[in-house]
Order: structure tokens, then sequence, then C-alpha cells
């Protein structure tokens, strides 16, 4: 383990007494040299101490330029594992919590890097925290809105009255949004990225998940008249089913609520290599280069004249991170709407 100190010790203090030790004798010795001189007139006697004096001034230019980049020299190399520290904490995702490393750190730094990690492991369990009661009260709400939604269907079969189907309409409509949020925040926090255990991972044949993803949409889509089209070939990858059958609810949900009325959305599996590729491609407005990063931050909304409570990019993405594939958006064909592309290694 090194130190900041002894480094500055080291680089700067050592040297600079030996560059001061050096320029004292050699000023000493030009200085007397005129004293000693011999057989000399009062005019040359002059002329040797203006240059003394020319060669002292040198001199000390000389080593003051030599002492002031020594100085940053030796500042820049002791500040140097500081500026390590920062990178590694500006590299550092919004959602990583895993502990620095105090491996190689100056001993000054190890108490700060310490702290650090102690803020970061609070910060972690109020962060399962937080998942563990998003988890609860979703589990908790999903029973009773169903049972409503069941009601609310059974009332409106009964009661035609024109008043009274407009109110069963309405409220069919919000407790449906409300089962789609609780569904999300049951699917957030399965897909926490500090939560996910890898053990998990199983063979699973994407074709035939998304091939029953679809069935689920077939209304949603025939509502909107949007030709909802597959393209489905055999690819079998490793993953957690339950996460990867909301990662391609909440892209195809996407899909359809962005694109208009006679629109497509087209869903494409097939092998990649040892693993395989899911696309999600609509015709909807699509997404400008400069903003597809920010659609997988969580509550981000691009259009607020489409429902939605943000939350299905980021489910999305958290659950690509905990699956090691790759997510990406680019235009659609022909430039109209966007393209999810999922790889799966």
């Amino acid at each position: 383990m090194t130190s900041i100190r002894l480094r500055l010790l080291k680089w700067l203090i050592a040297p600079i007494l030996l560059i001061n030790l050096a320029g004292g004798a050699l000023t000493y010795t030009l200085a007397w040299a005129p004293a000693n001189a011999i057989a000399v007139s009062a005019q040359q006697r002059d002329q040797l101490r203006q240059a003394t004096l020319r060669a002292m001034l040198l001199l000390e230019l000389v080593l003051t330029v030599t002492s002031v980049g020594l100085v940053w020299f030796s500042v820049s190399s002791g500040l140097r594992p500081l500026n390590r520290l920062r990178s590694v904490l500006n590299a550092l995702d919004g959602d990583d919590l895993q502990p620095i490393a105090v491996e190689d750190l100056p001993y000054e730094l190890e108490p700060v890097v310490l702290a650090f990690n102690g803020l970061l492991d609070k910060v972690g369990d109020g962060a399962r925290a937080r998942q563990d009661f998003l988890a609860n009260v979703a589990h908790q709400l999903r029973t009773p809105l169903a049972g409503l939604q069941t009601q609310l269907e059974w009332l409106g079969a009964r009661h035609a009255e024109p008043e009274t189907a407009h109110s069963v309409r309405l409220m069919l409509s919000a407790t449906e949004r409300m089962i789609r949020q609780t569904n999300q925040l049951l699917a957030l926090a399965r897909a926490e990225p500090n939560h996910f255990e890898r053990t998990r991972l199983e063979p699973v044949a994407l074709n035939v998940l998304v091939e029953d993803a679809i069935q689920s949409f077939v209304n949603q889509a025939t509502l909107k008249s949007i030709d909802l089209g597959f393209d489905l070939q055999p690819a079998m990858i490793h993953g957690d089913r339950f996460l990867l059958r909301d990662l391609i609810d909440n892209l195809i949900d996407n899909a359809i609520r962005y694109t208009p009325a006679g629109g497509a959305v087209t869903v494409s599996v097939r092998a990649d290599g040892v693993g395989g590729l899911l696309t999600v491609e609509d015709s909807g407005p699509g997404i400008p280069a400069t903003q597809r990063e920010q659609v997988f931050n969580r509550y981000v909304r691009l259009d607020d004249k489409t429902h939605g409570s943000g939350l299905g990019l980021a489910i999305v993405r958290d659950i690509a991170v905990v699956h090691a594939a790759k997510l990406t958006i680019t235009d659609a064909a022909g430039a109209q709407g966007a393209l999810f592309s999922v790889y799966f290694r």
C-alpha cells in the first residue's frame, strides 16, 4: 500500500534539497572566483563581477524553472490515486451498488473509500427494502383488482342502459390501467439487478415464449386496426421465463400503444450464433436518436397523449441487463417507426 505523503517526500522534498545544495555550492564558487583572481585590474574585476552576476541570475532562473517543473510533476504523481478514484466513481452506473475495491489505494484514501462503501451498503439495503415493499404491494393488489374487473364485466353484461354501460366502461378502463401498472410494478421488482440470481436461468425456447405472449395482444391490436404479425424461427436461449415474458409483453404493448390506428407491428425471433435475436418493429412515430437512451429511464414518456406509467422500457432494460443481453433501438424499415432488438448470448 502506497502513501501520498511518502510519494511527495520521495519526488519533491529530497530532489529539491539536492538541487538547492548543488546550486548553493556553485553560487559560492562563482561568487568567490573574482576575489581569488590574481593580477587583474579594477576594470577587469568589475567585468568579472558582472559576468558572475549574470551567471548567478541565469542559474537562479534555471533552478526556479526546474523546481516548478519538479513540484508540478511531484504533485501530479501524488494526486494520481485521487484521479483514478474519481474515474472509478464517474464510471459507476446509477444502479451499481457494488463496493469499491480498496486494494492498491494509498492508506490516506482507504478510510474515504470504506466510508463510501458503507454508504453504498446502506443505499443497497434501502433499495432492497423498497423493492420488497413494491413486490408485496403489487402481489396484494393483483387479486382484488382482478376480482373487481370480473365484477365490472359481469355488471356490464347485465345492464345495457346507456348511462350504466358508459359508467361501467369507464370503470373497466380505469381498472385495466391499474392492473397493467400493478403488473409493471411487480415486473420491476422481479427484474431488479441486485435481486436477480443467475441460478434461475434455464434453457428457454424464445420462439414459443413469444408465440404465447402474442396471443394476449391480438384483441388490443384488433381494436386499433393494427396488423400484428410475427415471424418466429426456433431459437434457444438461457433465461428466466417469467422475466422474459415480462420483457416480451412490455415491448409488444409499447409498440401497439405508440402505433397509430391502421399501422403495423411485427415481432420476429431467429437464432443468432449461440443465442437468439428478438425484434419488435412498429410503424409509429419512432424515437429520435438523441432520446433513445433516455427512454429506458424510469417514468420517462416521450408522448403525453398516450396512457402509460413510463416503466415499460425501464423494465425491458433491467431484464436485458440481468440476462447479459444487448438492447438497441434503431429506425424501422423505411425510417418510419422504431425497431427494438434484443440480442441474447
